[in-house]
């Protein structure tokens, strides 16, 4: 039996944190690639990924509810080919014909030899 929500502290973290350490440790994308994909420079993404993780490493040791701020989101599945924002149920995720999503997730297919 868990402790009730309403007696644990909180950790706030920005919904632009959240998105950093999404791009960087969820997806795996180099602090570069992902600075461009939020549009903020290296330097800067740097900042905010380090406290993400700052704030997921206090509310995982001290036993903290970890509070995603910001407002509403509308999120849309990113290609995991290649990253293009994926568009909903029977959308195509970008522009090359073998990435396809297929239901509520991006899916793709590869054919061999050819590029992603």
């Amino acid at each position: 039996m868990g402790i009730p929500r309403r007696e644990l502290q909180e950790v706030q973290m920005s919904l632009d944190e959240f998105e950093a350490i999404r791009l960087a440790d969820e997806q795996g994308l180099y602090q570069a690639a992902a600075a461009q994909r939020m549009g903020v420079s290296r330097a800067t993404f740097g900042r905010v990924l380090e406290s993400a993780r700052r704030k997921v490493a206090e509310a995982l040791v001290h036993g903290r509810l970890l509070m995603i701020t910001g407002g509403p989101v509308e999120h849309r599945p990113s290609c995991p080919a290649c990253g293009a924002p994926g568009g909903g149920p029977g959308e195509r995720c970008c522009e090359n014909p073998n990435h396809e999503p297929r239901g509520r997730r991006a899916r793709f297919r590869h054919n061999p030899g050819e590029p992603s």
